[in-house]
């Protein structure tokens, strides 16, 4: 290789600019997701509440992936206001992530059509058939997350577009399969649709290695929360810097009779106290001072409001730190395009040296 074709490093030392066909051999692989999703590349931005807004997400999109707002509880006025600031900051696709037990769904698909958003994502459950094809009859594409085949073959009969699947390595709501174990189970088998893969990823290897089982893409959510554009509270950031994979740790439910939705996310002084308040209502619950239903209520709201705590206001000790396994990879803020260039890279460098440079 002549002097001046050397590949420029990284931060880390690792080739930022691997032969140009390599990068071909990358692009051929993300093509079907990335056609999909109208993007450059074949990643999906995850959808974090409070941190998946506007400047996150037109910045993934600029840099070319596809962001995803995240709607979390947002009212469709709400929402409609996110989507316009958006659009205001880039011309590129992007998608609405919504939870499908929001008590006013059809609305918030419907303020999506009308700002002509091209995808929506339904995520929290299996979406309502109606929901589908309101969205579908709109004009929208239509992801769902599919955590078994059998659910992946059914959202696929019920009109879904496209599929993610989303291992418990993930931050946040997770399920009980790990993504090595989802991706073997359904990428085999559900080829009429781009399935995108999620949870855990970090490098670029890694993406490659999805990619060659036949997957169209991957969404990527903890590797962007220290972004430059994010708005998280910068003490947000610092314990995601500071973090390592076994500090990511799924909430821990004491009673099968009062179950816990596991949540995967850094533990802190709230997950401890999480603990304690589990004991204390369940020893009310023994001594017949508060029924079932107002004991599982009193340990549901426990946590409520505690993601904005932790990603706006910064108490990081007493609000919610959702974060996947992937964090030890997270080790310096920077923009999203450097991060979404770092991972390019380590996949096309993969690729090159497997055929020897």
């Amino acid at each position: 290789m002549a002097m001046d074709a050397l590949p420029t490093m990284t931060a880390a030392g690792e080739a930022a600019h691997p032969p140009a066909a390599a990068r071909a051999e990358l692009d051929r692989l993300m093509a079907r997701g990335a056609a999909f999703l109208g993007s450059r590349y074949a990643v999906m931005g995850g959808a974090m509440s409070w941190v998946s807004e506007r400047h996150l997400v037109a910045a993934l999109s600029n840099a070319g992936a596809f962001g995803v707002i995240a709607n979390g509880a947002m009212e469709p006025d709400r929402l409609a206001e996110e989507i316009a600031g958006t659009q205001a900051l880039t011309d590129k696709p992007f998608g609405v992530n919504l939870i499908t037990m929001h008590p006013r769904l059809d609305a918030l698909v419907d303020a999506c059509l009308a700002a002509r958003v091209g995808h929506i994502v339904f995520a929290g459950g299996i979406p309502p058939g109606a929901a589908i094809r309101r969205a579908k009859e709109g004009g929208a594409k239509v992801v769902c997350f599919a955590p078994a085949l059998s659910l992946a073959k059914r959202l696929v009969r019920a009109g879904a577009d496209a599929l993610v699947i989303e291992g418990s390595e993930a931050g946040g709501h997770i399920g009980p399969v790990s993504l090595n174990v989802l991706a073997q189970e359904i990428l085999p088998h559900v080829t009429e649709v781009p399935v995108f893969v999620a949870g855990g990823i970090g490098r670029g290897e890694a993406i490659l290695a999805f990619l060659e089982m036949g997957a169209a893409g991957v969404q990527l959510g903890t590797r962007f929360v220290c972004a430059n554009e994010s708005i998280a509270h910068p003490r947000f950031k610092h314990a995601f810097i500071r973090g390592a994979a076994r500090d990511a740790v799924p909430t821990v439910q004491l009673d099968e009779r009062f179950p816990v939705i596991p949540v995967r996310a850094l533990q802190n002084a709230g997950t401890r106290r999480f603990m304690d308040h589990q004991a204390a209502v369940l020893a009310r619950f023994t001594a017949g001072e508060v029924s079932k239903e107002a004991a599982q209520l009193e340990i549901e709201h426990f946590w409520a409001g505690a993601l904005r705590r932790a990603v706006i206001d910064g108490d990081v000790e007493n609000g919610s730190l959702m974060a996947g396994q992937s964090i030890g990879m997270v080790t310096r803020e920077e923009p999203a395009a450097a991060i979404l260039e770092e991972l390019m890279a380590q996949a096309a460098a993969a690729i090159s040296a497997r055929r020897g440079g």
